[in-house]
């Protein structure tokens, strides 16, 4: 059996896929997502196709299911240390847990909870949503999932993992035998798009167009690829080249899911990304102004989102 803890746009997508695909999920969720997936089973609207799963299993209590083989991870970021210790109840001796969260601290959050030998790291790129409560709106990038052994190389179970989101329509799925650099080298791509988009107000097609903001998402990437090699996991010179051409093959309208969460006043990822980038760039010796400013700029409307902070 495979458990999605958080049904959101991230998990109710992959999770939605998997048992699309025939293989065993429950969800886990709470409030108008589980009541929606209860009562109406799942529906995904997506680029790549629709489809509905008229009857899914949720439940908002992990020790309703007991010890299951995989367990995605699809929470937000800042989520995860609480989710860790609500989960243990599905980690059995051989449970493997999969995170696909933005940034590259969760794998270790998780590990540190439940143990290294039942965690991998993982990430997912994927333009999506939750439309209303149970259904996942899937808007652009063909989706892809990315997963590996913490400490490098592949394993038995990575590559079962492999098969069953091999399994799934539309997916592609990759097993990496260095899932930390691939982290980071999503990290260059989220926490630029998603700090200049937040701070500006803007979609990706103005962003990408207007030089100065494309000067500033090229200052924000190779400040976050000087932080990654510092701490042992060096980019090539050309990945903010390959992100901005990434960039261009976006929807214009597309927005990350910060600037999203910044705009409705909610909670969102500012401290796993832009703040990442900063608190391990200190910690690395690392000068990241542009990336900074962005996350000083944009704390305010974070702390006010989380009612913290001066009135």
């Amino acid at each position: 059996m495979i458990a999605v803890f958080g049904a959101g746009a991230v998990g109710g997508y992959f999770g939605g896929r998997l048992a699309e695909a025939g293989e065993e999920v429950v969800f886990i969720a709470r409030g108008e997502q589980l009541a929606a997936l209860r009562d109406r089973g799942l529906r995904v609207r997506s680029v790549a196709g629709d489809f509905v799963l008229e009857e899914v299993a949720a439940t908002d209590d992990p020790r309703e299911v007991g010890p299951v083989e995989l367990i995605l991870v699809g929470t937000k970021a800042w989520q995860v240390p609480a989710a860790a210790s609500a989960m243990r109840p599905m980690v059995g001796e051989t449970t493997v847990v999969l995170p696909l969260q933005n940034g590259v601290e969760a794998p270790d959050q998780l590990a540190a909870v439940l143990g290294e030998q039942h965690t991998l790291g993982g990430l997912c790129r994927i333009l999506s949503f939750l439309e209303s409560p149970g259904v996942v709106r899937h808007a652009g990038a063909d989706p892809v999932i990315i997963f590996g052994e913490l400490n490098g190389g592949e394993s038995e179970r990575g590559r079962m993992i492999l098969q069953a989101f091999g399994r799934c329509k539309g997916l592609e799925p990759e097993l990496s035998s260095d899932v930390r650099l691939e982290l980071w080298r999503k990290l260059v791509f989220i926490a630029a798009v998603g700090g200049v988009g937040a701070a500006t107000g803007a979609p990706f097609g103005i962003i990408r167009a207007v030089p100065e903001t494309r000067r500033l998402l090229r200052d924000c990437m190779e400040e976050v690829c000087r932080v990654a090699a510092a701490l042992g996991a060096p980019l090539p010179r050309e990945q903010p080249d390959r992100v901005l051409e990434f960039i261009d093959t976006l929807p214009a309208d597309g927005m990350s899911s910060l600037q999203r969460d910044l705009a409705a006043g909610r909670r969102s990822e500012l401290d796993s990304q832009l703040g990442a980038v900063v608190r391990l760039g200190g910690k690395a010796g690392v000068q990241t102004p542009s990336c900074r400013v962005l996350y000083d700029v944009l704390l305010p409307t974070e702390l006010r989102a989380r009612g913290e902070g001066p009135a």
